[in-house]
């Protein structure tokens, strides 16, 4: 009898253990096998069109059940409005997120850190580097950099140990606005690597000394967890990795997962034409020209049409972009200026200042502090500062040439010219000048049919005489 009763208690005890180990299964769930992982694709600058894509993406792989989505990024950086909205969709997404920084060659410079910082999984292929994340200004910081010291320096990139000392001698600039840029950017980078329990230390020192690593060092120094030859390795590598999802934490099971690549559709396509700054300054320019040429000609109706539908399609542009107001009214003035100068006889003054104000005006219309590598070039300002320049002195040039033109209408045109008399007539008769038919007065009596000379108009009334030119 007691060894019976042994038998059950150790079978009660096995099927106690066996309901514990699933208890303790469901609270740390697998991601299901057969979910597929959806891949997206960002290279280039992080802008509206890019964000809004990964965003989109993220969702649908949500409302598929997705078992993971992978963000292959290359990117010099991008909008720091941008950057910040995916990175929230990205903390907020029920699927885990990888960042994959590919293929060889590829860069998460800038803003791509902060996206590789926040992402569930950091990855990154052979040959590619990541960091560079310091807030950029034209010109630099009017303080500069305090001078370091070149030994310590060097051993405090390899080793991604930030310095003792922070503020003006640890590279962050003395200008305040800059500084208070910084300060921000480098806090915002810590949060995310606490969160993630990565490099912190490495985090703030991309920020503030705008230093870089490969991905060898980076895995290395904890700032990524893999680096993978290409999708396909990523994923076997990721398999079994634990990480935590809002809070819960999941198991990874990507093993020979389906990979679904999802590619930017036609609005996200139009959204990244139309939000590039040098694309919504020319459709600025065309918009502006074109509603001028039809004010000043009336009935054209295209120019109106399409400068109207390029003016709205830059202003939403501008709308999604950092733009400087001061550079949007310096364009303005400019091509106000441009346009004067076919009025007003100013000998140049106008046309010149009008094309310097439009190519400051370029250069300063994305704000910098916030579109790292993300800025108008300046040849493209110059061509079209030219191109305005250009057509306005082609106007004058053509205006002046015309001016010199003899008059072809008008009382001065009639004076001196031929014409024919409709009957005979003695005194006053009808002629026609002109293709034209006047009241005629003549002082020689004039036949039907013969030529006539007009000498002066009296009112409505032609002095003429017989025109005895050979024709």
């Amino acid at each position: 009898m007691k060894d019976e009763g042994k038998g059950r208690l150790k079978r009660a005890l096995s099927l106690l253990g066996g309901l514990c180990a699933a208890m303790l299964a469901c609270g740390a769930p697998a991601i299901a096998a057969d979910a597929p992982v959806v891949l997206l694709t960002l290279d280039g600058a992080i802008s509206p069109a890019t964000a809004d894509y990964a965003v989109r993406g993220l969702h649908r792989a949500a409302d598929m059940g997705a078992s993971l989505v992978v963000i292959q990024l290359d990117t010099p950086g991008g909008l720091d409005t941008s950057m910040r909205k995916l990175v929230k969709e990205i903390l907020a997404s029920p699927v885990p997120v990888a960042t994959f920084v590919a293929p060889a060659g590829a860069r998460a410079a800038s803003a791509g850190t902060f996206i590789l910082y926040a992402s569930h999984v950091a990855a990154m292929a052979p040959a590619t580097n990541l960091g560079a994340a310091s807030p950029v200004q034209i010109g630099g910081p009017p303080g500069g950099e305090a001078p370091r010291a070149p030994g310590k320096d060097a051993a405090d990139r390899t080793t991604g140990k930030a310095g003792k000392a922070r503020g003006d001698a640890d590279g962050v600039p003395k200008d305040t606005m800059m500084r208070k840029v910084t300060h921000d950017a480098a806090a915002y980078i810590r949060s995310l690597a606490q969160l993630r329990g990565r490099n912190a230390e490495w985090g703030e020192q991309a920020v503030r000394e705008a230093v870089s690593l490969s991905a060898t060092d980076a895995l290395k120094l904890k700032v990524i967890d893999i680096v993978a030859q290409d999708v396909t390795d990523l994923l076997r590598k990721a398999h079994g990795r634990k990480i935590a999802v809002q809070g819960v934490e999941r198991t990874l099971e990507t093993a020979g997962a389906a990979t679904l690549a999802i590619a930017p559709d036609w609005r996200s396509e139009l959204l990244a034409v139309i939000a590039n700054p040098s694309v919504a300054l020319i459709l600025m320019m065309i918009g502006i020209y074109g509603l001028l040429f039809e004010f000043s000609n009336p009935g054209f109706v295209a120019p109106g049409v399409i400068g109207g539908i390029c003016l709205l399609l830059a202003f939403y542009a501008f709308h999604l972009l950092p733009v400087n107001y001061v550079g949007v009214g310096l364009i303005l003035l400019g091509i106000a200026f441009l346009v004067a100068e076919a009025f007003v006889p100013s000998f140049g003054a106008l046309g010149i200042g009008g094309g310097v104000a439009l190519v400051f005006g370029s250069v300063i219309l994305i704000d910098p502090e916030e579109a790292a590598g993300y800025a108008i070039p300046l040849p493209l300002s110059m061509t079209l500062a030219l191109l305005s320049a250009a057509l306005v002195f082609g106007t004058v040039f053509f205006a002046l040439r015309a001016r010199r033109r003899p008059v072809v209408s008008g009382r001065e045109d009639i004076v001196g010219a031929s014409g024919e008399a409709l009957e005979d007539f003695t005194g006053e008769g009808w002629a026609r000048v002109r293709g034209e038919t006047w009241r005629a007065a003549s002082a020689t009596p004039l036949g039907r049919g013969e030529k006539v000379r007009v000498l002066a108009i009296d009112g409505l009334t032609l002095r003429v005489e017989p025109d005895d030119r050979d024709h």
